[in-house]
């Protein structure tokens, strides 16, 4: 497993809350929410899977801002591949 030095911040955990919380989220951004949250005290990373969320989370254009917060953050925590 890759090692990861990132963690999720206190206002990215923050806007990962709100989007849990937030009717109007997509799945998505819920799930890229989700693993921001996760990722909040541990040195996991991302999965394939969550980082595809995330980034179709950034792609929307009818995201809360929020929303694109959080997956920035679970994307950040992606392993590095080289």
């Amino acid at each position: 497993m890759a090692k990861n030095t990132e963690r999720t911040g206190k206002r990215a955990a923050s806007s990962a809350s709100k989007t849990l919380r937030s009717p109007s989220a997509t799945k998505s951004a819920k799930s890229a929410a989700g693993s921001a949250l996760a990722q909040s005290r541990t040195t996991k990373v991302t999965s394939a899977r969550a980082a595809s969320a995330a980034s179709k989370t950034l792609r929307n254009p009818n995201a809360s801002k929020t929303a694109k917060s959080a997956a920035g953050s679970t994307l950040t925590q992606c392993p590095n591949k080289k």
